[in-house]
């Protein structure tokens, strides 16, 4: 995925309002948020899926785009993430930390609602909407910086409407952008093995509807384009790894960007080792902490 370059007065804005700013990466200082206290955390465990959904796509008005739901800021990691041993990992630390040993800091960077949206039970056309989820892997071709910057901006043009669900740095942070309820906008005119779902009538239909999108910041000589690059650090594989088992999806359900384009001009994520990441994936049980999906009270009205 290629990023244009942001007007420095987005920067500008996006470093003064932000809470918390940790460094992500060597090479960035990348503007993300903490979670919340273990107090506040444990207070939301029982809390159900939330009734995210849409029934189905409505028409858009031209350059007023249909804005994703709000979420809370700063959110919970259970909007992201419901560790299975929640309360011996509170109990350790002030701060809300990993479910499971050698888990990778997780912060939260959330897009602007112009860039994700709701995932919807019935296509364009009306027909029930009942795909497996899948993952789907990206690189950001550009730094994490940037990249969070433009999915934090205001975009009224589709074609500039994009995000991740999440995004894995170069030291192997994960930083949370979409909650995985949501749909975000990472692979437009897409296709997994025949299934894709259309949710717009003015567009191609895609996998986004029933898609987890994770990227890795690309490394630094490859940002410049080009069919390959040095790769991904092994921290952005063991955190890649650990994410995906949150999913608790098969080997089978997940993809790449370059798997699902129809358009044959996507590519990434370039010079990745599928072999060293199926082999740490085995090395984590499948849970199912990462939902992806939602809920709705009319789902089987």
């Amino acid at each position: 995925m290629k990023l244009p370059r942001p007007p420095l007065i987005l920067l500008f804005l996006c470093l003064v309002t932000m809470i918390a700013t940790v460094t992500l990466t060597q090479n960035d200082r990348v503007i993300a948020q903490e979670f919340p206290r273990p107090a506040v955390e444990l207070a939301n465990q029982n809390i159900g899926l939330l009734e995210t959904c849409g029934t189905r796509p409505q028409a858009k008005r031209p350059g007023n785009p249909e804005l994703g739901p709000v979420v809370e800021v700063p959110a919970s990691l259970y909007r992201f993430r419901r560790p299975v041993n929640w309360q011996n990992s509170a109990a350790t630390s002030n701060y809300a930390q990993p479910s499971s040993v050698g888990a990778p800091r997780e912060y939260q960077a959330l897009a602007n609602r112009s860039n994700y949206g709701q995932r919807y039970l019935y296509d364009v056309n009306g027909k029930p909407v009942t795909n497996t989820p899948i993952v789907v892997l990206h690189e950001t071709a550009a730094t994490a910086q940037s990249t969070i910057n433009f999915f934090q901006t205001y975009h009224t043009s589709e074609e500039d409407q994009a995000s991740y669900h999440t995004l894995i740095t170069l030291n192997g942070d994960v930083v949370y952008i979409v909650p995985p309820d949501l749909r975000a906008f990472g692979a437009g005119n897409s296709i997994f093995q025949g299934e894709a779902v259309q949710t717009d009538a003015k567009l191609p239909s895609s996998v986004n509807n029933f898609a987890y999108h994770v990227s890795l910041e690309t490394p630094p000589n490859g940002l410049n384009g080009g069919s390959s690059h040095s790769g991904y650090t092994m921290a952005q594989y063991q955190s890649l790894a650990w994410l995906v088992a949150q999913t608790g999806l098969p080997d089978d359900r997940i993809t790449t960007h370059k798997a699902v384009d129809r358009s044959g001009e996507r590519s990434d994520p370039r010079s990745f080792d599928e072999q060293l990441f199926f082999q740490l994936l085995r090395n984590y049980p499948r849970t199912r902490e990462i939902v992806i999906g939602c809920q709705a009270s009319y789902r089987n009205q």
